[in-house]
């Protein structure tokens, strides 16, 4: 089997290879942190044999954090795939036992709950502390609908939107010094708010502002590149000019 082959060739590297020898669980976290984001990547670009590769690069790393816990005898691979049949079976009583949950937003409350009885404190609790705050809000949001905590329609959020913005606004009023920390609390309530209405149109922010981000380099690059072509540095342009090439690029296929 090629999981079979997958664990043989890590056992091999670990004990002949000097670098994977030297690794530990600190060593390689950010480096699995990277493979992720680049995974997120190749799912933004929808390039399936990236994605492949990508999966690949993220799988090797489960497996490399089981071969080194197996050392010390605390868990290995078998146990980690075992630990994670049950949750799976544990978490979802509508197809494993008696519980009835016949829409997404059933299967999601009753997620939450399940995990309060496994002894979470705070329906909060799951969320990782060292996630991007972008992320950690939507999932703080969601986490909260699940629990019943959350508006009832999505103009309501909107108004609480508009609300936080005429909030955040009246902190830059005319000839008036801003308190810099009151000002980023506002904006903190600002974006938290927008991704509050995000998700009750169904739009990821964290996905639409990359997408934005990705659109914005691309458009950038193609100004440099123009002025490139005219002998130009950006320096030496008017923002009429980078106008011109920026407006030039909206209108290629993306």
């Amino acid at each position: 089997m090629a999981f079979d082959r997958v664990l043989t060739i890590m056992d091999e590297l670990r004990e002949n290879c000097p670098w994977d020898r030297k690794q530990t669980m600190d060593s390689l976290r950010h480096l699995t942190i990277e493979e992720t984001y680049e995974l997120s990547d190749a799912i933004l670009e929808k390039d399936l044999n990236e994605i492949k590769k990508e999966l690949g690069d993220v799988l090797l790393h489960l497996v490399f954090y089981a071969r080194i816990a197996s050392e010390t005898g605390d868990f290995d691979i078998t146990d980690v795939m075992d630990s994670l049949c049950k949750k799976l079976v544990d978490r979802h009583p509508h197809i494993y036992g008696e519980a009835q949950a016949d829409t997404e937003e059933q299967v999601k409350q009753n997620w939450e709950q399940l995990k309060i009885k496994e002894g979470n404190k705070s329906v909060l609790g799951g969320v990782p502390g060292s996630l991007p705050a972008l992320v950690k809000s939507m999932r703080i949001q969601e986490k909260a609908r699940g629990a019943g905590f959350d508006w009832e329609d999505r103009e309501q959020v909107w108004d609480k939107v508009r609300e936080e913005i005429d909030e955040f606004r009246a902190e830059f009023k005319a000839g008036a010094v801003h308190d810099t920390e009151r000002a980023e609390s506002e904006f903190g309530d600002v974006l938290f708010s927008l991704v509050n209405y995000a998700r009750f149109v169904d739009i990821n922010p964290e996905t639409a502002l990359e997408r934005t981000n990705k659109k914005f380099i691309t458009r950038f690059q193609y100004i440099e590149t123009k002025a490139k072509e005219l002998g130009k540095s950006l320096k030496d342009m008017t923002l009429a000019e980078m106008d011109v090439f920026w407006n030039e690029a909206k209108t290629l296929k993306k």
